[in-house]
C-alpha cells in the first residue's frame, strides 16, 4: 500500500567534454577526442575544406597504441566516478554541437527523435509539449538533467520536457539507456538524459531568428563575458528568447518564452558553477487528456536553480544544491472553469558526495536528500486551510546514499555499486539498489560489455490523485521496480564504427492510465511488464574513410525492436502509456556538401507503435509511417543562414492519441556572431 506521509589523419574533433564538472556524464577537464558516438544521428556537417582539417579520426589498426591514448582522454561516464571512453563500461550515446546544429529539427525535444533507444510522443510542433521515454518505458521513468541537475516534475512527467533553454545553448546531450538509479537516483527507472549547455570563452554576442508555417516566429540572442586573470578564470552568460505560432493542426496555437543563466568560477583549488533558468508557455492541449475534450488549454511556468562545486586534488568533493519549482493551470474547456486546476510543485535537495582515485581503481561516494511537494486544487491527500486558493497539499522526502567502486585492468572494466535509498512516501525503511557495468576490451578496437541495473520510481502526484469527468488516480499504487540488463559490442574501423546491444527490463508494479471497457475512463493501475529489444546502428565517416575530402560527409543508421510481455490476465482495452511502445523504429541520416558552404542534411525516421486511439466511438490502432526532414545552410565563421523542412512529404498520422501531427512545416533563418575585443 502506498503510505501517504503527513507532514592525427584528418578526421572528426569534437572537445565538448573539456568543461564543466557538474555534468552528470563529467569530464576531466580537459579537451578531448571522442570516438564513442554512438547514436543513429547527424554526423558532422559538411564544412569547407579547412575545416574538415580541425577533426580526427577513429583508431585505424595500424595506430592502435596512438589510439588508445587518444581513447584515454574521453570521458563518457554512466558511473559514479569518471571514467574515460576506453575505460568505460557502458555505452552512452551522444549528441554532439555539431549534430544539433545541422539536424532538422524544430526543438530540443526533436533531437531525441535521432537517437535509435528513444521514443518521442508529441500534441504538436516545436516540442511544446512531448514525452519522452527510453527502451519501451514511460515519460516518467526517465531522469532529464541540465548540466547535471535533476529537473525531473514530481507532478507529472508531462512537463519534465519544459527546458530554460534553446537549441543554440547546447553544446552536447548525453543518454544514458537502461536503469541507473546507483548513479542518478531512485527516479533513473529506464535512463537519464543530460543536456550540457555551452561554456564559450572571451566575449561575444549571439543573435538569431526564424520564421515560417502556421505563423510561426522566433527570436533569441546570447551574450557571453569573461573575465580571466593569472590564477582564475570567471564566465558568465545568459540566453533568453521567445515565439509563438497557429498551430500546425487544431487547436495547437503556443507562444512560449525563456531566460537561462549561468555562470562559473574556476581557480588552482576549486571550480563552481551555478545557473538560474525561467520558462514560460500557453498552448492549446489538443485532446490532452480525452478526445471528449478537444479544445483543451494550458499554462506553464518554471523557475530552476543550483550551484555546484568541485575541489581538486586527490580527492574531488562536488557538492550541489538546487531547487525547481512549477507551475501548472489545465482546463478542460478552454476560458471556462469546468475542470480546470491549478498546481504548484516545488523540488529542493542537497547532494554531498566525491571521488577518489587509488591504487586500486577509483572509488565514489554520495548523499542525498531530496524533497517534493505539491499544492493543487485537484492533487494530495491534504486538506489546505479554510481559505487557501490552493485546497490540497501532498508532499515526500528521500534520503539516499549511494557507494562505487571502479576496478580498471588493461582488458577489464568492473564497476559495481550500490544506493540505499528511503522516502517518506512509503516507509523509513532502507531499500537497496545494486548495479554492476563489466566492459571486456581484447584491442582497442572492439568492446563487449555486459550490465545489471536494478531501478525503482515514486508514483507521480496526478497518477496518485487525479481526477476528472475522464481520469482517476489511485492512492495505492505502490513504487515501480525494474531490474535491467544489458549485453553489447562496439567495432570501430577508421572511418567507421557499429555496435549491437540487447536489453531486457524486468517491471513490477510498472504503472499505466488504462480503459477496462471502450466506453470507460482512463483508471491508473499497475501490473508486471518486461520488455526485451534489440538495437543495431553504425555511421561511415567518408572523409575519414577515403583519408580525403568527399562530397558525401557521413552516413549513419539504425534500427531498433522491442516486445513487451504483461504478466496478468486482466483484460484493459486501451493503454495511455506503459503499453503504448514503439515496436519498431529505424533512423538513417545522411550530410553532404553541396559547394563551398553550402551544405545539406537528410533524415529519415520510420516506426511503427503497439496500441491504439480513439476515433469518433471506436478504438484505432495506430499505424506505421515514416517521416523524410531536410536542412540546408550556409555557414560562415560569423555567421549561418538555413532553410529546413519537417515532414517534408506532408504525411498525416498520429502518433499520441487522438491528435493528428502536423504535416509540412517550412522554416528559415539566420544567426550572427558578434565578438567583442578584450
Amino acid at each position: 500500500m502506498y503510505n501517504r506521509h503527513q507532514n592525427r589523419p584528418a578526421v572528426i574533433t569534437w572537445k565538448q567534454f573539456a568543461n564543466k564538472g557538474y555534468s552528470a556524464f563529467a569530464s576531466l577537464h580537459r579537451q578531448v577526442r571522442i570516438g564513442v558516438l554512438s547514436v543513429a544521428t547527424l554526423a558532422v556537417a559538411a564544412q569547407a575544406h579547412a575545416r574538415l582539417n580541425d577533426s580526427v579520426v577513429m583508431e585505424a589498426d595500424t595506430h592502435e597504441t596512438i589510439d588508445e591514448e587518444e581513447l584515454a582522454e574521453v570521458t563518457v561516464s554512466g558511473t559514479m566516478a569518471p571514467l574515460t571512453e576506453l575505460q568505460s563500461a557502458r555505452i552512452v550515446s551522444v549528441l554532439s554541437r555539431q549534430d544539433i546544429e545541422q539536424a532538422a529539427v524544430q526543438s530540443i525535444n526533436d533531437l531525441f527523435k535521432l537517437v535509435i533507444g528513444v521514443d518521442v510522443r508529441q500534441r504538436g510542433g516545436f516540442g511544446i509539449q512531448t514525452d519522452i521515454s527510453i527502451d519501451g518505458g514511460t515519460f516518467d521513468q526517465v531522469t532529464l538533467l541540465l548540466n547535471g541537475i535533476d529537473i525531473g516534475n514530481p507532478q507529472t512527467g508531462h512537463l519534465s520536457a519544459d527546458f530554460p533553454v534553446s537549441i543554440s545553448d547546447i553544446e552536447r546531450i548525453e543518454v544514458l539507456e537502461g536503469a541507473a538509479s546507483r548513479v542518478y537516483g531512485g527516479q533513473s527507472f529506464g535512463g537519464a538524459i543530460n543536456i550540457v549547455t555551452k561554456h564559450d570563452a572571451g566575449k561575444g554576442i549571439e543573435m538569431a531568428a526564424q520564421g515560417g508555417s502556421f505563423g510561426t516566429a522566433e527570436a533569441e540572442a546570447r551574450a557571453t563575458f569573461t573575465t580571466a586573470a593569472d590564477k582564475f578564470r570567471l564566465a558568465n552568460r545568459i540566453s533568453g528568447g521567445g515565439g509563438r505560432s497557429d498551430g500546425g493542426t487544431r487547436n495547437s496555437s503556443w507562444s512560449k518564452g525563456q531566460l537561462f543563466y549561468q555562470g562559473d568560477y574556476e581557480d588552482d583549488m576549486l571550480k563552481l558553477d551555478w545557473q538560474f533558468g525561467f520558462s514560460k508557455k500557453s498552448y492549446g492541449a489538443n485532446t490532452f487528456y480525452s478526445a471528449a475534450y478537444p479544445d483543451q488549454y494550458e499554462r506553464n511556468q518554471r523557475i530552476m536553480t543550483s550551484i555546484s562545486a568541485e575541489t581538486k586534488g586527490r580527492f574531488h568533493f562536488t557538492p550541489q544544491v538546487f531547487w525547481n519549482r512549477s507551475w501548472d493551470n489545465f482546463e478542460l474547456v478552454h476560458n471556462t472553469t469546468f475542470g480546470e486546476n491549478f498546481h504548484r510543485s516545488d523540488v529542493y535537495g542537497i547532494k554531498a558526495g566525491g571521488h577518489i582515485d587509488w591504487r586500486l581503481g577509483k572509488t565514489a561516494v554520495s548523499a542525498i536528500v531530496r524533497h517534493e511537494n505539491i499544492l493543487s486544487t485537484n492533487l494530495g491527500c491534504n486538506r489546505q486551510p479554510e481559505g487557501d486558493f490552493y485546497t490540497w497539499n501532498d508532499n515526500r522526502t528521500t534520503v539516499s546514499f549511494s557507494l562505487e567502486h571502479n576496478v580498471l585492468l588493461e582488458h577489464w572494466t568492473i564497476s559495481a555499486g550500490v544506493m540505499a535509498s528511503m522516502t517518506s512516501a512509503i516507509d523509513h525503511r532502507f531499500r537497496f539498489y545494486p548495479g554492476i557495468d563489466v566492459a571486456y576490451r581484447p584491442n582497442s578496437r572492439w568492446k563487449l560489455l555486459f550490465s545489471y541495473n536494478k531501478g525503482f520510481r515514486l508514483p507521480t502526484f496526478t497518477e496518485l490523485y487525479y481526477r476528472s469527468p475522464t481520469h482517476e488516480g489511485n492512492r495505492d499504487l505502490k513504487a515501480e521496480h525494474n531490474h535491467s540488463f544489458s549485453l553489447g559490442t562496439e567495432r570501430r574501423w577508421s572511418g567507421a564504427q557499429a555496435s549491437v546491444r540487447g536489453f531486457y527490463h524486468r517491471g513490477t508494479h510498472m504503472i499505466d492510465w488504462v480503459m477496462y471497457a471502450p466506453d470507460d475512463i482512463f483508471h491508473t493501475a499497475s501490473f508486471d511488464l518486461d520488455n526485451v529489444g534489440v538495437q543495431v546502428q553504425g555511421k561511415i565517416s567518408f572523409p575519414e574513410l577515403l583519408d580525403r575530402n568527399t562530397w558525401v560527409r557521413s552516413l549513419s543508421m539504425g534500427y531498433t525492436y522491442i516486445h513487451q510481455t504483461k504478466h496478468d490476465a486482466e483484460g484493459v482495452v486501451k493503454s495511455n502509456m506503459a503499453m503504448e511502445y514503439l515496436r519498431h523504429k529505424a533512423v538513417a541520416s545522411l550530410t553532404h556538401r553541396i559547394f563551398s558552404r553550402l551544405s545539406m542534411s537528410w533524415d529519415v525516421r520510420w516506426q511503427e507503435r503497439v496500441g491504439s486511439y480513439v476515433s469518433g466511438s471506436e478504438l484505432v490502432p495506430y499505424h506505421p509511417y515514416a517521416t523524410l526532414d531536410a536542412k540546408m545552410q550556409w555557414d560562415a565563421p560569423r555567421y549561418q543562414v538555413y532553410v529546413q523542412a519537417t515532414n517534408i512529404t506532408d504525411h498525416r498520422y498520429y502518433d499520441l492519441g487522438s491528435v493528428p501531427q502536423p504535416g509540412i512545416w517550412v522554416m528559415a533563418g539566420a544567426r550572427i556572431k558578434f565578438r567583442i575585443k578584450e
